[in-house]
């Protein structure tokens, strides 16, 4: 039986694609190919101490966690240092919502990109 073993990828719409991809490589280091994009390879950098993983999940129409009502998709990245990260984005005058949410998975933060999507920063609790 076919079945899915994980996540291919994840795809947002953009006016301008080219700007939205440099926007992501410079604020939060999307090791952005030839191609446009980003390929993670979890194999590759997995240790016992940090396994790596990409999740999918369903939110409710009505979800509110996506920030805009209008924004259909959300990315999560998982971070090394979401403190730091979230004090350079403010410095380099991204919008970062003040909100840090702590919790048994680790510590979330958001901030805005460039086309105004709410993007998910996620630094994983100790073995995740």
């Amino acid at each position: 039986m076919a079945r899915v073993i994980g996540i291919g990828g994840v795809f947002v719409r953009s006016h301008d694609p080219l700007a939205l991809a440099a926007w992501y490589a410079k604020h939060l280091g999307v090791p952005t190919q030839k191609y446009g994009g980003a390929t993670f390879h979890w194999l590759e950098c997995a240790t016992d101490e940090c396994p790596g993983s990409t999740t999918w999940a369903a939110f409710p129409i009505d979800t509110k966690y996506f920030g805009s009502s209008v924004q259909q998709a959300m990315i999560n990245f998982r971070v090394d240092d979401l403190d730091g990260l979230l004090a350079s984005l403010r410095a380099a005058g991204v919008r970062v919502i003040d909100e840090v949410e702590d919790s048994e998975y680790g510590r979330f933060g958001w901030c805005v990109d460039c086309d105004g999507n709410r993007v998910e920063l996620w630094q994983p609790a100790a073995g995740m």
